[in-house]
Order: structure tokens, then C-alpha cells, then sequence
């Protein structure tokens, strides 16, 4: 396992930011980590990358705590913050000179580090420029070319798109996915479809504490089913709770349509069972039909949950 974190904590005072995350992460996984604002998704990237410390729990890179051997996991690693650490200044060529030099890359290596990161960030136009004088996504590009010199074997990046126009948008989306042939990566986004369009796997922070964990392989297995009736009874909504494998069954009536939405243990498919059970009881369909879940869906439920709580 490359990244180990296990009931991770950070409180600020009496805020807890973090109540006992715990995840791991395999190499070459892409992972995005979700959650609205103020989660606690940026605390958890910072002790990740060694910037703050955690009041307690345990952060492991390939073996080594993050703790005591912050250094040796910093090498290995390769961090955008939200708010990227450029001098606008400084001409971009001259950044990636200094970001070079602070990242210990010998000086007969540099020159070669960094037209690599260049050309694999697509500044090669704007070298000679002032960063201060870039758009906002060449100046993410910038940040993200500092964060590669080194080629390292983990990808750290807050926000990555934050601010971007849509075109700009579908740049790092590409850029990203390019960069995970070579690095493992962990972003960080409240935006949704960023997370579906770049990612394998999810992990959904609420309130600082993992709500949910898991690919999408596995997401797009689960759903609901989605049984429309004509004239049914009320009574219809009982008969199919107590179908093998049903798990909870949500009525809702609209004049003379009653519409069951069905969910199932482990994402069972209860389609015949359910068209079966329709022609038993002689009920007229309107509609079968199942819904497979996305991540919005699986948010939104969970932002419910909270709230109810």
C-alpha cells in the first residue's frame, strides 16, 4: 500500500477538522477526495504532504511515517496548495530555475527536469513571461510544472481547476490524466463531474469524517429500482418490501400514479422479481425501470443524511 492514513484527527482549538479519517491508497490509483467547503479536505491534504501535523492518528507513504520522516516523504512527492506558491514577478523560466534548486535536482539535471515538466505542462509559449501576466490556467500549469521537476511517485493537488474557465477546465482534466501514467495522484474538489471525469475512485469527506469510499466500479453496481403503477393500491408498496432482497421501498402517489422507488441489498437486481410480482397482483405498469447511481446522487444523499442527523 503506498498511502496509509488511520483514524486520522486535527482539531483547531474547539473546531475538530478532522474526526478519525482512515483510507488507503495503491499506486497508480487516481483518487479524488470530495466534500463541501470546510470538509476538511485541504487539513487532511496538508498533513498528507508533511505541511502540518495531526493531533493524532497516522499518515504512512510507502512505509514511512509522515511524521518522522517528513523529508524523506516530501522527495517523493509532488504538491499543488489551492493557492499555488508563484511569484508573479518572476518570468516562469526563472521560477521553475528556483523550484529546481529548492527541490535539491543537481544542476547538471536541471536544464533536462525542467524542459520535461514544460513540455509536459504545455508552457513552452510562455517561458519568457512574467507569471503575473499569465491567465489563471497557465499560471495552474506553472504550479503544476513545479510540482512535477522531480518526477515524483505521488501527486498531491488542492483544487486543482478552482477559478478556471471551462476550456481551461478540460486542459488540466487532460493534464492530469496524462500525469497519472507516471505519478500516483490524490486531488481534492467540491465540483462533482471533476471527480467522475478524472478519477477512478472517490472518497466523500462530511463534517470531517469519511461518509464514503469507494470506485466507480462499485458505485455504478448500486441504484434503485423504479416501478410506476396505474390505479395501484397503496397496499402495493408492502407486497413489494417483502420481496427477497429488497431493502427499503419509498411510495410516492401522484393522482393516479403510484411510484415505488426500490432499493436493494448490494445493488441486487430485482427487475423480474419486481415484473413477476406486477403480473401476479394484475397491477397495471406504467414503467419499470432502474437508476444507476452517480456520484451527485450518492452526495446529495449523504448531505441529506447529515442533515437530518
Amino acid at each position: 500500500m503506498l498511502i496509509e492514513v488511520k483514524d486520522l484527527k486535527k482539531t483547531y482549538g474547539a473546531i475538530e477538522a478532522l474526526k478519525g479519517v482512515s483510507f488507503n491508497i495503491e499506486a497508480g490509483e487516481i483518487v479524488g477526495l470530495l466534500g463541501h467547503n470546510g470538509a476538511g479536505k485541504t487539513t487532511c491534504m496538508k498533513i498528507l504532504t508533511g505541511f502540518i501535523e495531526p493531533t493524532a492518528g497516522e499518515v504512512r507513504v510507502g512505509g514511512q511515517d509522515v511524521v518522522s520522516h517528513r523529508l524523506e516523504v516530501q522527495r517523493r512527492m509532488g504538491y499543488l496548495p489551492e493557492s499555488a506558491p508563484l511569484y508573479p514577478e518572476m518570468l516562469v523560466q526563472e521560477y521553475l530555475e528556483m523550484a529546481a534548486g529548492l527541490r535539491g535536482i543537481p544542476e547538471d539535471g536541471r536544464r533536462r527536469a525542467i524542459s520535461k515538466a514544460v513540455y509536459r505542462t504545455g508552457l513552452e509559449q510562455v517561458l519568457a513571461r512574467p507569471i503575473g501576466k499569465l491567465s489563471k490556467g497557465f499560471r495552474q500549469r506553472v504550479g503544476l510544472a513545479q510540482a512535477i521537476l522531480h518526477e515524483p511517485e505521488i501527486l498531491i493537488l488542492d483544487e486543482p481547476t478552482s477559478g478556471l474557465d471551462p476550456t481551461q477546465i478540460v486542459e488540466i482534466r487532460q493534464l492530469i490524466k496524462d500525469l497519472s501514467k507516471h505519478s500516483t495522484i490524490l486531488f481534492s474538489t467540491h465540483i462533482l463531474p471533476e471527480v467522475e471525469a478524472v478519477c477512478q475512485r472517490a472518497i466523500i469527506i462530511i463534517g470531517g469524517s469519511i461518509a464514503w469510499d469507494a470506485d466507480f466500479t462499485e458505485l455504478h453496481r448500486h441504484g434503485a429500482h423504479v416501478l410506476r403503477l396505474l390505479d395501484a393500491p397503496d397496499e402495493a408498496a408492502e407486497a413489494v418490501r417483502r420481496l427477497q432482497g429488497v431493502a427499503a421501498v419509498t411510495p410516492v402517489r401522484e393522482n393516479d400514479v403510484l411510484t415505488l422507488r426500490i432499493r436493494t441489498e448490494e445493488g441486487r437486481d430485482a427487475g423480474n422479481d419486481l415484473f413477476e410480482l406486477s403480473k401476479k397482483e394484475s397491477w397495471k405498469v406504467v414503467e419499470l425501470r432502474r437508476d444507476v447511481d452517480n456520484l451527485e446522487s450518492v452526495f446529495n444523499r449523504l448531505m441529506k443524511e447529515r442533515e437530518a442527523a
